[in-house]
C-alpha cells in the first residue's frame, strides 16, 4: 500500500494506492476510519460467511467532502495526484486489481490501455458540479 500525504501538511494523508499484490488473508482495513469514503480488503476461502446485517441510517453533523475511488477491472490507468496547493504531488499506473483513494487533494486519470474498465465509488449524495468541484489549471 502506498500513501501520499501532503507536502504543504506532511500528517495529511491525501491519497492511497492499494494493490491486488497487498491483499493478505483476512480483513483488512485499507482506509482508516476517520475518511467518509471506507473500504477493506476481503481475502476468504470458500465457505466463509458472515452474519446477516443491514445498516442503519444515523442523522449526522460535520462537514463533507466529496471522496473518490477508481478500482481497475481490466486495462491500466494514470493517476495524477494533487497537493492541496494544486500542485502534483505523485503519478501511479494502477493496473488488474489496483485501486486508488483520493480524501482531499486534487487528481486526474489518463486511461493507458483500449477498453480500460474502471468501477469508480464516491462519497454521495451528488448535488451537481458546482457544488462539488473545482477545475485546476483553469
Amino acid at each position: 500500500m502506498e500513501k501520499i500525504n501532503s507536502k504543504l501538511h506532511p500528517n495529511k494523508l491525501l491519497h492511497v494506492i492499494y494493490r491486488k499484490s497487498d491483499f493478505t488473508n483476512g480483513r483488512n482495513d485499507i482506509v482508516d476510519q476517520s475518511h467518509f469514503l471506507q473500504c477493506a480488503s476481503l481475502k476468504m476461502d470458500k465457505g466463509k460467511t458472515f452474519r446477516p446485517h443491514k445498516h442503519i441510517w444515523k442523522k449526522r453533523s460535520t462537514d463533507v467532502i466529496a471522496q473518490e475511488s477508481w478500482v481497475c477491472i481490466k486495462g491500466s490507468v494514470k493517476c495524477f495526484f494533487y497537493d492541496l496547493d494544486d500542485k502534483i504531488l505523485e503519478t501511479h499506473i494502477i493496473k488488474e486489481g489496483d485501486c486508488s483513494f483520493t480524501f482531499e487533494g486534487g487528481h486526474n486519470y489518463e486511461i493507458l490501455e483500449d477498453e480500460t474498465l474502471v468501477y469508480e465509488f464516491k462519497t454521495g449524495p451528488y448535488e451537481g458540479q458546482e457544488f462539488d468541484k473545482v477545475f485546476l489549471n483553469e
